[in-house]
């Protein structure tokens, strides 16, 4: 039986580090995740982040499509991942 479950995120790069740790630290296939902006329109999140973000003498950009969450959706093929899959999606959402 198949279990999917699913995480919002307010930025790509922490919707990225959810996949990645999903991936590297518990070994979920790739093939297994999904990621989608929340609604009908391309998104970067709601937080400006990555690339977006100000650095040191420059001001932040003001064009990154910041229409909705990114969702990331993590289908499971047995119960054994079911917990520590949850803990991610919600775990590093929360991070700034």
């Amino acid at each position: 039986m198949s279990t999917t479950l699913t995480g919002t995120f307010q930025s790509r790069s922490q919707a990225d580090l959810a996949i990645e740790h999903l991936v590297q630290e518990m070994g979920i296939e790739r093939t297994d995740i999904f990621i989608s902006a929340e609604g009908p329109d391309n998104s970067a999140g709601t937080a400006v982040s990555g690339a977006d973000a100000s650095t040191v003498g420059q001001a932040a950009r003001d064009d990154a499509p910041l229409a909705g969450q990114i969702l990331v959706s993590v289908d499971l093929q047995d119960d054994t991942h079911i917990e520590a899959v949850k803990a991610a999606l919600t775990g590093i959402e929360t991070q700034a």
